[in-house]
């Protein structure tokens, strides 16, 4: 018993210290681009570019990962990794998360559509490079505790709001670019809707149980859409009363 709480405390007190350790921190976030750079070189044939757009890779490198995780899994917050945030979802890993952005071309002016907030990591990298965005989570607490904490954080171009991602957020349409970090059965057809003319939306698409597969849409000046599969992913599945 008394080697427990030696070890309760021994493992309190390193939680503690990484915690408040920005150098160990930026330290694994710098390895981490590092295995992100490297994965997208590797990944290239799907990509069809073997870098990422610098604003990406800075955007990754300003938001702290650790601080859209939960406590006891902060020294994990770096790793290239999905890991669990509660109710069942988790947040993306990084690799995944740097794609997605990217692969939407994103601009400075844009403003952007996010179905499943989760945390509010993948909201707070897009903060860091448009104008506005705009996410969606269907599970109440953790919409409520992404919110709380992006404000606590100091973002203030992104709003959101407890809803039902799979109809969007036709209040503030339409969207220069929409993300959906959860796997549709298909696309749903009110974000196609959103989606302004040239502009792009990046979703997984397929069961929960099989692969899904991460899919690239365009809509041109006319209105017409062309798809592009990317990869093959594994994300939780899109959730509502749809």
């Amino acid at each position: 018993m008394k080697n427990l709480i030696v070890l309760f405390f021994l493992l309190f007190n390193i939680l503690s210290y990484a915690d408040f350790t920005d150098k160990y921190y930026d330290n694994k976030r710098e390895k981490l681009i590092e295995i992100i750079k490297y994965k997208v070189e590797s990944t290239r044939k799907y990509l069809k570019k073997d870098k990422l757009d610098k604003k990406v890779i800075n955007a990754i490198n300003d938001v702290p990962r650790h601080k859209f995780v939960p406590f006891y899994n902060r020294l994990n917050a770096y790793d290239n990794r999905p890991l669990p945030i509660g109710h069942g979802q988790t947040i993306s890993q990084p690799y995944i998360v740097a794609i997605m952005t990217d692969l939407l071309d994103l601009k400075s002016s844009d403003k952007v559509l996010e179905i499943g907030t989760g945390s509010g990591y993948q909201a707070a990298i897009l903060a860091q490079i448009v104008k506005e965005v705009y996410s969606i989570e269907v599970i109440e607490p953790l919409g409520l505790e992404a919110r709380k904490r992006l404000k606590s954080l100091g973002y203030k171009n992104i709003k959101t709001s407890i809803a039902d991602g799979y109809y969007g957020w036709k209040e503030y349409g339409p969207y220069d670019a929409i993300i959906v970090t959860a796997a549709a059965g298909h696309i749903p057809p009110p974000l196609l809707k959103q989606l302004k003319p040239e502009g792009k939306m990046i979703i997984p698409v397929g069961s929960f149980m099989f692969v899904q597969q991460l899919i690239l849409i365009q809509k041109d000046q006319k209105g017409d859409l062309t798809t592009r599969q990317i990869m093959p992913v594994r994300f939780v599945p899109l959730t509502g009363k749809h």
